[in-house]
């Protein structure tokens, strides 16, 4: 049997408010493979940000393992986390989280500064991802982003979740501050590249018409699986 290239086996996280713990997640098991598209749905308050941040290494749970390729990231160290996490994962958010001050090309083309890349490549990294997610005229690419529509300013940031080439791609309501026709937009760039490249998605939305993009799709309901899938 192949391995899954991430796997949750029985993961809790609990956060402490106050005196009272608050249960996130529940004994969550779930299994991805390579070029699945996976849409975790439920209200808010039900744990999809948090399990998205387990599986990107954004934290740590407090019981249960997150297995990477049957390596337990928590046998990482902090800096051997960031690396796999810049390596292997792109993340993509509801609040788009782009630098004010950085152009549109300068936002995708962040991530590869950050690993020494040489400007020329950058540069010519960024300006093809630009034109794959929609934004071929060269004219945004020099606007900040305070300058570009809410759809623009979600697709510059796909395109930096994508700018590293990771075989996991984590999307947390990034249509949710979308109007409905740029959302199912930027929905349909998602599936493509699923089904084009074999990225590998998960996607967490409240949204029943955007979970419609997935092929798999789990339900999240106070911190549990509901059902429990494979």
């Amino acid at each position: 049997m192949a391995r899954a290239l991430l796997r949750l086996e029985r993961v809790s996280k609990t956060y402490a408010a106050g005196s009272v713990p608050v249960h996130a997640l529940r004994e969550v098991t779930l299994s991805l493979d390579e070029g699945d598209f996976v849409a975790v749905m439920g209200p808010s308050g039900s744990g999809k940000s948090t399990l998205l941040h387990l599986m990107g290494g954004l934290d740590a749970p407090t019981q249960g393992r997150v297995l990477w390729r049957g390596q337990d990231l928590a046998a990482m160290s902090a800096a051997e986390r960031a690396r796999w996490r810049s390596r292997h994962v792109g993340f993509v958010f509801q609040t788009f989280q782009l630098l004010a001050h950085l152009t549109a090309r300068e936002n995708v083309e962040l991530p590869l500064l950050l690993q020494g890349v040489s400007p020329r490549e950058r540069r010519r990294r960024a300006e093809r991802l630009l034109a794959q997610v929609g934004l071929r005229d060269r004219a945004l690419h020099g606007r900040k982003p305070t300058e570009l529509s809410g759809g623009e300013q979600q697709r510059v940031a796909l395109a930096r979740a994508l700018i590293t080439e990771p075989e996991l791609l984590l999307a947390d309501e990034p249509t949710g501050n979308l109007d409905s026709e740029t959302g199912r937009g930027i929905l349909q760039l998602v599936q493509e590249l699923n089904k084009r490249e074999g990225l590998t998605v998960v996607l967490a939305t409240h949204n029943p018409e955007a979970a419609q993009s997935a092929s798999i799709v789990v339900k999240l309901r106070d911190g549990r699986l509901d059902p429990a899938p494979r």
